[in-house]
């Protein structure tokens, strides 16, 4: 058996690969402290967003909720808001309405196209009316 501390490394290695951080993952440190050959592993405190994000990837939903994806049917880029349905809920990128679209049609967006779409609001915002 391998020491606590190497699996927790471990597990938040394999958690930052699918998008999620527990910031307080670590040893639990009354354990830790104690004579037990091997301390508990403490996933620690997260928000409600980080919460349903781990329980999105450990559901396999594709993409997982928070994460970036292209509705490849018309190239708007969005943020995983969830699945319900059959279908995946996604918010623009600089905020807006919802919209739904089919899993086969969403695919997951590269860092790239998510910053173009950001800039592309605010270039849309900072415009004077003619």
């Amino acid at each position: 058996m391998r020491p606590t501390e190497e699996v927790v490394e471990t597990l938040r290695s394999a958690l930052v690969g699918v998008g999620v951080v527990l910031p307080s993952l670590g040893v639990d440190p009354v354990t830790g402290a104690s004579d037990e050959p091997f301390a508990l592993v403490d996933l620690g405190r997260c928000n409600t967003r980080t919460a349903e994000r781990l329980a999105s990837v450990l559901r396999g939903e594709r993409p997982p909720v928070g994460a970036h994806a292209v509705d490849v049917r018309d190239g708007r880029v969005g943020e995983v808001m969830g699945h319900v349905g059959g279908r995946v809920q996604l918010r623009p990128v600089a905020g807006g309405r919802e919209w739904d679209c089919p899993p086969e049609s969403a695919e997951t967006a590269s860092p790239e196209e998510v910053m173009r779409a950001r800039v592309r609001k605010a270039n849309s915002q900072g415009r004077l009316p003619c």
